[in-house]
């Protein structure tokens, strides 16, 4: 293997396509390491019950999921890189890792830096986010104990997040844009036998209110009749989707429309040596079971690849 490279595989990103992606590295005698600027297991960690993962059948808590995954991966001597990655540039063979801590070469890289959640375009939402404004259920959802508070979004997140605020809030408002939800069936049943929901369907959010400084009350509008309803809410939890985290890349890989890594089931991408798994590519379902696979089937594409240099 060439000295010049620090690595065989370099691992951008700690959530479960990361994590196994470095394990599968890691396993097959690759020198692996992995960036993680913000804590390993992702939008998994920060997840308060998992049902659909195999292996679990009474669900899994999403921190203890993540952290068994690490585990698994420091194992097999996965280097950790606690550093920001800020671009990564491609050397004509290999690639540079620039970090916020220094650059490090390596032979192939993984992209699974997943994505973030999508804020909603409402006037003053910004300033209210740690004052009532929360993009997380289970981080900060103790913080609205015996409180009413809303949650807005259609699909399994969104639900997921109503069904562990009922919990510990007094009212839980389940702020929809169409007439039905996307969430699974099995999340449906289980909102239907809760007695301090109320689903507010056909209905966008168009502003919010505050009071000293935090959030009070959210003004949701008919999507039909432009009909207004202000409901007094000390929390809103927005759920409506993802970002891909890609803006770093900066054309070092290609991305679609929406900014996801262009990228086969298998994680070749169209730059040789460069793989992307998880959330960050492009693919129909974003789940952990899809990012965990994502994760291996990209590592072993890095270890063919390798081999046939």
């Amino acid at each position: 293997m060439a000295a010049e490279f620090d690595f065989d595989v370099a691992v951008v990103g700690a959530g479960p396509a990361g994590l196994t992606a470095g394990l599968y590295a890691a396993r097959a005698g690759l020198r692996a390491c992995m960036f993680d600027a913000v804590g390993y297991g992702g939008q998994l960690a920060q997840t308060d019950w998992i049902e659909n993962y195999p292996g679990f059948p009474e669900g899994a808590n999403g921190f203890d999921l993540a952290d068994l995954m690490k585990g698994q991966a420091d194992r097999f001597g996965v280097e950790e890189i606690d550093c920001p990655v800020t671009a990564v540039r491609c050397l004509g063979e290999g690639f540079a890792v620039e970090t916020e801590c220094g650059t490090h070469a390596a032979r192939t890289v993984v992209l699974a830096t997943g994505a973030r959640p999508r804020k909603l375009e409402v006037p003053g939402i910004l300033e209210l986010e740690g004052r009532g404004v929360s993009y997380c259920a289970t981080c900060d959802g103790s913080f609205f104990r015996d409180k009413d508070v809303a949650v807005v979004g259609g699909g399994d997140t969104a639900v997921a997040d109503v069904l562990y605020l009922a919990r510990l809030c007094r009212k839980v408002y389940l702020i929809h844009r169409r007439d039905r939800l996307r969430a699974a069936a099995s999340y449906l049943a289980r909102l239907q036998e809760l007695e301090n929901v109320e689903l507010v369907w056909n209905s966008t959010v168009v502003q919010v209110g505050q009071d000293q400084g935090a959030l009070s009350s959210v003004e949701v509008e008919q999507v039909a009749s432009g009909a207004r309803r202000t409901l007094d809410v000390s929390g809103l939890f927005v759920a409506v989707g993802t970002v891909p985290n890609t803006e770093f890349l900066a054309g070092a890989a290609p991305l679609d429309d929406y900014g996801y890594v262009v990228a086969l089931e298998d994680g070749v991408t169209a730059v040789p040596g460069l793989f992307a798994a998880g959330d960050v590519r492009t693919k129909a379902l974003r789940q952990v079971v899809t990012a965990v696979s994502d994760g291996a089937n990209a590592a072993q594409s890095a270890v063919a690849f390798l081999q046939g240099q």
